[in-house]
């Protein structure tokens, strides 16, 4: 039985664990999920286990039926077209802002993320997964819009289940790998050297290139 690590409280420790499972696939969308038996394979009792699933629940990865009743989120078509269209327009325009707004500390921040840049290879590594989300989220704070950066944040984890699906349904190329790389770098020189515009583009075309939009494509098919 996993032994929940002394750093974090038991929802803490509760809410990460199950966040992971159901990033990585290991819990499959659209699976009911027993709190009694989920509670004791991961080492907690029932009160941390449903404050977890509220967590998620907010998050859009669980729906929550009544007291006792919980399932993984579905992946559609739909919302994965919906989540592209939000992105489409609003990463580029955080990116042009981040552009015109980034301190010598958010300039640390973003080149400390881009440092740590892995390629999304397998869909359960979420260490990678995770490393991408720190790069973009250095972008966002960047633009010092709160509003905007709160939305795109938000959005990131159901974003994240759409990516995999992405890396699941079709083999990405090492040439593929190599462009998502040089967007990355991209991005990041134009939002350092203060070129909004660019930074824009880049950021556009990273967007239309991106797992997400993939993923609607094999949603699509299935």
């Amino acid at each position: 039985m996993p032994v929940p690590p002394p750093i974090l409280t038991k929802n803490a420790y509760a809410y990460e664990e199950l966040r992971r499972r159901i990033l990585t696939g290991e819990i499959k969308e659209g699976s009911v999920l027993s709190q009694s038996k989920l509670a004791q394979e991961i080492g907690v009792s029932t009160t941390p286990l449903r404050e977890a699933l509220r967590r998620l629940a907010a998050e859009g990865l669980v729906e929550l039926k009544s007291h006792s009743d919980a399932r993984v989120a579905a992946l559609t078509a739909d919302e994965a077209r919906d989540l592209y269209l939000i992105r489409e327009n609003l990463d580029p325009l955080a990116a042009g802002l981040a552009a015109e707004s980034r301190t010598p500390s958010d300039i640390d921040d973003i080149q400390a993320a881009l440092a740590q840049l892995v390629p999304l290879r397998d869909a359960s590594d979420l260490a990678a997964m995770t490393a991408h989300r720190d790069f973009h989220r250095a972008i966002y704070t960047a633009s010092h819009n709160p509003l905007l950066t709160g939305i795109l944040e938000g959005l990131w984890d159901k974003a994240d289940r759409y990516r995999q699906v992405g890396l699941r349904g079709q083999e990405e190329s090492e040439k593929d790998r190599l462009r998502v790389q040089e967007e990355h770098h991209q991005i990041a020189e134009a939002v350092i050297s203060g070129d909004a515009a660019r930074a824009r583009d880049i950021m556009h075309r990273h967007i239309v290139g991106s797992l997400g939009r993939r993923a609607i494509t094999v949603l699509s098919t299935d």
